[in-house]
């Protein structure tokens, strides 16, 4: 029996380095596993769309597919987009099974990835002193998911041992800006800022600037194409492709 197709699914970005970053993450994915078919799709913005990626799976002959989506918090697009586009697909495509697994998410395994692009940053700065860290993260109306990335930011803090405080992009308060001007009138005067992103684009660069011109010493780049987020993506694969599998 073959395989189901693995479609890893991003919102996607006007921004040419998202999608690169994208296209990155699945080459990675299809590194450690040879043997499956991963494609990169895109809900909006960018190309390939989801639809078109699907359509020429079927065209090759698939009939099942897992799409692991590329969000890092459970907000409109995991809550609606993704199960909108899965419909849609199954209902252009008679016999097409296709199954949506859990959000690629914030696991605390991606701390290590944060920890090393901020490393990097630091040494980019040449800062060796920090006193406090602001974990920056797009953001959204769901005050839900914004507390999973408080909740990260504390497990990320008390690792440590640092003052750590969660700053958003867009949707919910506080800026990076204002989160890292508050940590100064407490009177600490070296503070990091880490980008809980997966890929660049508008909103990290407009969350490192306003940390920047707050006075933040440093900003990490996003987590990127890691082999961890990989690893991570085939382990939503494994569940969703059990999933298929007639009972």
């Amino acid at each position: 029996m073959t395989a189901p197709a693995l479609v890893t699914l991003a919102h996607g970005s006007r921004d040419p380095r998202s999608a690169a970053t994208v296209e990155s993450l699945a080459a990675e994915t299809r590194r450690l596993r040879p043997d499956l078919r991963v494609e990169a799709a895109f809900l909006e913005l960018a190309e390939p769309g989801f639809h078109a990626v699907v359509d020429r799976l079927v065209a090759e002959g698939h009939d099942e597919v897992v799409v692991v989506p590329l969000l890092l918090n459970e907000g409109y697009h995991a809550k609606v987009d993704v199960p909108r586009v899965v419909r849609e697909a199954m209902d252009r495509h008679v016999g097409l099974r296709v199954r949506a697994t859990r959000i690629l998410g914030l696991e605390p395994a991606f701390l290590g990835v944060l920890d090393a692009r901020l490393r990097d940053a630091l040494r980019g700065a040449r800062v060796r002193e920090l006193d406090a860290l602001v974990l920056a993260a797009s953001g959204s109306s769901d005050t839900v998911a914004n507390q999973a990335v408080a909740r990260l930011a504390r497990v990320w803090g008390a690792r440590h041992r640092l003052p750590v405080v969660a700053a958003f992009a867009s949707s919910a308060p506080p800026a990076t800006g204002e989160a890292v001007r508050a940590f100064r009138a407490e009177g600490r005067r070296h503070v990091a800022v880490a980008s809980m992103f997966l890929a660049p684009g508008f909103l990290p660069d407009r969350a490192a600037e306003l940390a920047l011109e707050a006075g933040a010493v440093a900003v990490s780049a996003p987590l990127g194409a890691d082999p961890e987020l990989a690893r991570t993506v085939l382990a939503r694969y494994a569940v969703g492709a059990v999933e298929l599998v007639p009972v």
